[in-house]
């Protein structure tokens, strides 16, 4: 048995090998992340006699390359969550923090976890682009609230309340009816500086260029709305160049939010779960890739509690003696990202009320109880996980590639 362990830091890792009984092979010693550099330990790595595992942390996107080369060259690699390795004990009082020390921690670990050690391959890649993708697609989605709010800020000084005109909802390529009006109607003087008849005419023009529908009743409730409206800006080509900007800014934001929300979807249905997640309740496909992508492989949790630990919405528990806390508050250690998703989800259900749903019925009762908002939000998010596990990991056991899963 020969574990080697590897912290992986910006352009180098840090390298140590052990064998069982405390015996160092190579003491730690850095290697650069080039190919030559990596194929000497591959070629290192090779020699030693008996089984040999490389372990390392998936810290950031730092380890995807050492660990990519080092599994293409036939070499068993393990990709391990960092709090895992941080947790394992050193028997030791002095816990040192440099990349030496931690190699040689993660050669211990592998020793110990030896036979239950997953092999990082082609179906980890997959997940990590998607959970690359996840947290591009939150970042944008950030980028597009606020580029949303500037606009809005820009339209109280020249068009107050345009932004409540219409309640159509966004395209396949993001574009939606208030923007797009608002882009053409920039100022509340190109409706109002009309007769109503007019406006109405350029308005069934301008829709049906857009492609939205027309009404005439629509058309002369703006133009009402509008009569009565106060703009702080003028009507120069100032106010313009600041309205517009503001709309080609949120536009480009919701069509790369949109582009990626498809391109998830594709990518998430690659996966040998994906017909079973997205047939739960709640789960559509812009939240299902989400919910997988922040889960990952979910047979690599070996009961329920952690995963629902791992989301961070497992009961606390705090008991000493004959000390028994009844209310504890919730770890929220894990995926902040995955608690969110898990909370949209169940706003889903709260908002749509499926009957025959368990986890509505479980929040449902719990509403009633008299329970606070986030207890029973978080309840059912503890419910949905359990749920989650049971069908995905049943659902992957019976295909008959499951056990390369």
């Amino acid at each position: 048995m020969n574990a080697v362990g590897i912290d992986v830091s910006k352009g180098k890792s840090t390298v140590t090998i052990r064998r069982p009984g405390d015996i160092v092979l190579m003491p730690p010693c850095d290697i650069p992340h080039t190919q030559s550099a990596i194929n000497g330990l591959i070629n290192e790595i090779k020699a030693l006699d008996g089984e040999t595992k490389v372990c390392m942390e998936h810290t950031g996107r730092y380890y995807e390359p050492i660990a990519t080369w080092l599994t293409n060259a036939g070499i068993f690699v393990s990709a391990v969550n960092p709090i895992l390795i941080r947790d394992f004990g050193d028997d030791s009082l002095r816990t040192p923090k440099t990349d030496k020390a931690d190699s040689k921690k993660i050669a211990r670990y592998t020793l110990d976890r030896w036979t239950k050690l997953k092999q990082y391959g082609n179906m980890d890649k997959t997940r990590n682009q998607l959970k690359t993708m996840n947290r591009q697609f939150g970042f944008y989605m950030a980028q597009k609230t606020a580029m949303k709010n500037n606009l809005i800020s820009i339209l109280d000084q020249t068009y107050p309340g345009a932004n409540d005109f219409f309640d159509s909802p966004a395209r396949s390529d993001g574009s939606q009816k208030w923007v797009d009006f608002v882009h053409t109607y920039w100022h509340v003087e190109c409706v109002r500086g009309k007769s109503l008849n007019a406006f109405t005419e350029h308005y069934q023009n301008w829709c049906r260029r857009k492609g939205y529908n027309f009404s005439a009743e629509k058309a002369a409730k703006v133009y009402c709305l509008s009569s009565d409206l106060i703009a702080v800006f003028p009507k120069d080509d100032n106010t313009k160049m600041l309205v517009r900007q503001a709309v080609a800014m949120l536009n480009v934001s919701s069509e790369t939010v949109e582009s990626l929300r498809q391109e998830m979807n594709k990518l998430a249905s690659t996966l040998p779960e994906y017909p079973v997640v997205m047939a739960m309740n709640g789960v559509g496909t812009s939240l299902g890739p989400q919910l997988i992508a922040e889960i990952g492989d979910v047979t690599r949790f070996t009961h329920r509690e952690a995963l629902t630990a791992f989301a961070g919405v497992d009961p606390g528990k705090n008991d000493s003696g004959q000390h028994i806390q009844k209310s504890v508050r919730t770890s929220k250690k894990g995926s902040p990202s995955l608690r969110k998703a898990l909370f949209q989800i169940m706003d889903s259900l709260i908002k749509r009320s499926p009957a025959d749903d368990p986890v509505y019925a479980f929040m449902d009762k719990k509403r009633k109880q008299g329970k606070p908002y986030y207890v029973y939000m978080t309840a059912g998010a503890n419910k949905f996980l359990r749920i989650y596990y049971g069908r995905v990991k049943e659902y992957l056991s019976s295909l008959p590639e499951a056990e390369e899963l």
